[in-house]
């Protein structure tokens, strides 16, 4: 994926700015920053390590100030900004971005041609920075000046008396801890050069996105010192930053992670080629590399799915839905088994954890969903893989308690009623995933009789009967309760006139808002509707709530509609779910977009020809090469939240999956 720059205009224009770039390790730690590599929020930096202790994700190394000198000339490879100041006042250098098996960068000055490339170690907190010198007409020095930063990657930290100073000189490179408490850094060159200390803060380093958002975004870094390194054409120097000593030649290091990952991508073309277009091959490719980013082993062993990048951690929900396309279809089902028994064992009161904190002591089982989610996972596990043998060793006898507890009664009014429909929540309580809270309230109350928990609910209830049926075990046998669900779902949700559901039963009222939640009702394998009452689902959904980037949260014709997302929190909480677009919903769109269709094949074509222009616009946009959380409800649909979502990607791996003609999907 190439992203060319126009030679003859400033490179640090907004749009430049706004594209990011993503490495991972599968530890949960990443470095990012902009294409222009000017760091323009809290969350970038080229070392943020997840750590066992102190818990969480940290930005230990904030940035590389690196730059040629030639001649006395000084040109720069990156860029930042200072009150009313942007660095390089000339602009940027760079002439060409490129992520290929890692983000990767052209610079042109003064007949100098350098290639650089940021590489994260798989397994590792280590990150390495590739310089090659392929054209130097004289000679020239290549400067590094590592800026320190050592905070929670949430906060921003202010020059202050408390960093130790002292710089400790190893091989080719120099360790300090910055703070007690915190881990050795080690920064290195494969090359011998000295490390010339200078032990100085620079102050006001500004965050323009954060400004944007509504949040603090002036911090100070300290810098330790620099490298100065004589390069020449043909030089290749590698600098790293790692919380180990690295007592392998650097180039040795980086070349045993780039055959792991040309292996990977071998691994993932077995899978791209089979599809006959060359474009959905790229596009499979790119998804499923996009897709490996999330999935990770936290620092104490667990595997789990990462929800988004830069600030989301691994949430149940998000972990549920992401599942399916981000394991089973994209050739990673032990993981995808790992994970569904893992969190399977974490069960309380029929209930599934929605949050882990840092140091994993701490669980939040504060959703309705999560729990019935696992049920759809596992009917997606047994699709992709036929694993029936774990079901009924690991995965039944959580789904019995959960059924169990959900219809006797638990924790946050979460019972079944004497109709058979699912009870969640109460008045101020958010148990939906549309749970944005502002001011302490909820700014979609959605507490009892939620349309896409009862499809769920019912969903799940039909499957255990079928498992029941496997397995010989008739306590888990539901055929009365199918019905009486079955009826009371219609009598419920359903307008008849319009011939749509509605969004949420309280008190007795049926909120009749046009939400995208509906289209669960038709998605997923058992459905609680007649029929000839999908297809008036699935055109309310289109009619409202489709967009070339996925589906709106509430339909443009209602009054609460709010189009762009943006501004400070409370602004984008306000709209958060109240007509922001989001990519996860395509691939349930897709399943009842087929499951409708009069004709199977041209709808595929269809939806291919929907998720070829998804991706072909916005894969080098916002995060290039992820699939951002949302997108504005108004057009040009603007990319927003994080740069990186998990089940954004997974849903359109997913979509891939339902159009292609293999048995079962790949």
């Amino acid at each position: 994926m190439q992203v060319r720059l126009d030679e003859t205009t400033c490179v640090r224009s907004e749009e430049w700015l706004n594209r990011e770039w993503l490495e991972t390790n599968g530890r949960g730690g990443y470095a990012s920053s902009t294409v222009l590599n000017c760091n323009t929020r809290r969350y970038h930096g080229l070392l943020v390590a997840n750590l066992r202790m102190p818990q969480g994700r940290h930005v230990l190394l904030s940035r590389l100030e690196d730059s040629i000198v030639v001649g006395g000339d000084e040109d720069y490879l990156s860029c930042c900004q200072y009150p009313g100041v942007f660095l390089p006042r000339e602009g940027s250098c760079l002439r060409e971005f490129h992520l290929g098996f890692c983000p990767q960068f052209r610079y042109e000055m003064k007949g100098v041609l350098i290639r650089k490339a940021v590489m994260m170690v798989y397994g590792k907190d280590n990150v390495l920075v590739r310089y090659d010198i392929e054209r130097c007409p004289h000679s020239a020095t290549l400067r590094v000046k590592p800026f320190i930063a050592y905070r929670k990657y949430d906060t921003l930290i202010m020059q202050n008396a408390f960093l130790r100073r002292e710089i400790r000189a190893i091989k080719n490179g120099f360790t300090l801890r910055p703070y007690d408490g915190m881990p050795v850094l080690f920064v290195q060159t494969s090359v011998k050069v000295p490390f010339v200390p200078v032990s100085v803060w620079y102050n006001n380093f500004e965050y323009s996105l954060d400004r944007d958002r509504g949040y603090d975004w002036h911090e100070d870094l300290f810098l330790p010192g620099y490298f100065e390194i004589p390069v020449k054409q043909g030089t290749t120097v590698i600098v790293s930053a790692s919380l180990d000593m690295c007592r392998e030649p650097l180039k040795k290091v980086w070349d045993a992670e780039r055959k792991r990952r040309l292996r990977e991508a071998s691994r993932i073309d077995t899978i791209a080629e089979k599809f006959e277009n060359e474009e959905d091959r790229t596009h499979v490719r790119n998804l499923i590399r996009a897709g490996q980013q999330f999935l990770i082993r936290t620092p104490l062993e667990r595997p789990t799915i990462i929800a988004g990048y830069h600030w989301f951690t691994d949430w149940g929900r998000d972990t549920l839905i992401s599942l399916p396309g981000l394991a089973f279809c994209s050739g990673f089902s032990q993981l995808g088994i790992d994970i569904l028994t893992d969190l399977g064992k974490q069960e309380q009161d029929g209930l599934l954890p929605n949050y882990f904190s840092d140091d994993e002591t701490q669980k939040s089982y504060n959703t309705v969903d999560t729990a019935l989610l696992y049920f759809w996972a596992v009917q997606q596990m047994i699709r992709y893989t036929g694993n029936i043998a774990v079901v009924r060793d690991e995965m039944w006898p959580v789904m019995k308690k959960i059924l169990r507890h959900y219809m006797s009664g638990t924790k946050f009014d979460i019972y079944m009623n004497a109709s058979g429909l699912l009870h969640a929540g109460g008045q101020g309580m958010n148990l939906t995933w549309m749970d944005a809270v502002v001011g302490g309230k909820p700014v979609i109350p959605r507490w009892g009789y939620a349309v896409e928990i009862n499809a769920l609910w019912f969903n799940a209830v039909c499957f255990a009967h079928e498992l029941a049926q496997k397995f010989g075990d008739p306590e888990y046998f539901y055929h009365d309760l199918i019905r009486t669900i079955k009826k009371s779902f219609v009598d419920t949700f359903w307008i008849e006139k319009e011939a749509y559901l509605g969004d949420v039963f309280c008190d007795g009222k049926l909120d009749v808002s046009v939400r995208p939640n509906q289209i669960f009702a038709v998605s997923l394998h058992y459905s609680p509707l007649e029929p000839h009452q999908w297809k008036g689902v699935v055109g309310s959904v289109m009619e409202h709530l489709l967009t070339p980037v996925g589906l709106r949260t509430l339909s443009p014709e209602d009054k609460e509609y709010r189009g762009r997302y943006e501004g400070d929190m409370f602004s984008r909480d306000m709209a958060y779910h109240q007509g922001t677009v989001w990519p996860w919903l395509l691939a349930h769109f897709s399943d009842a977009y087929l499951r409708v269709a009069e004709d199977r094949e041209a709808a595929k074509m269809f939806l291919q020809a929907y998720i070829r222009s998804f991706i072909r616009h916005h894969l080098t946009e916002a995060g290039v090469g992820c699939i951002s959380e949302t997108f504005d409800g108004d057009p040009p649909h603007r990319p927003e939240g994080c740069i990186s979502q998990a089940w954004s990607v997974a849903g359109l791996i997913r979509m891939y999956s339902l159009i292609s003609d293999i048995p079962g999907g790949w």
